[in-house]
């Protein structure tokens, strides 16, 4: 049974930085596309960066751009999101998902992990 499980939020000043993680399991971590999503409160869920199999491509949105760095470890089965110079609107619950190459949708989620960035 494939697993996604988040790991490393917290709460953080406005301009600190942390290290969000997510453990795979269960399924072929390497043939993955990797994503991490957040949801705030009374908000939809949104897209905040995805990385390629290979890690040969990475993607972001734009109110992320510059500030935080999506990477994977083929060998870990992990995926990580380094998140710096965070702003109060970053607070959310952050979610890492995997979806098949060819597929617009991801179809194994974690469990979120709660980030909660203080002014």
């Amino acid at each position: 049974q494939a697993q996604l499980v988040e790991s490393g939020g917290g709460l953080v000043q406005a301009g600190g930085s942390l290290r969000l993680s997510c453990a795979a399991s269960g399924l072929t971590f390497s043939d993955r596309f990797m994503g991490w999503f957040r949801q705030a409160p009374g908000k939809e869920r949104e897209f905040v960066a995805s990385i390629s199999r290979n890690s040969g491509s990475t993607t972001y949105a734009d109110s992320v751009k510059g500030r935080f760095t999506v990477s994977r470890d083929n060998i870990k089965n992990t995926v990580s999101l380094q998140m710096d110079s965070l702003k109060p609107e970053d607070t959310a619950i952050y979610y890492c998902a995997a979806r098949r190459p060819g597929y617009s949708q991801y179809d194994f989620w974690g469990q979120g992990t709660q980030v909660t960035v203080s002014s």
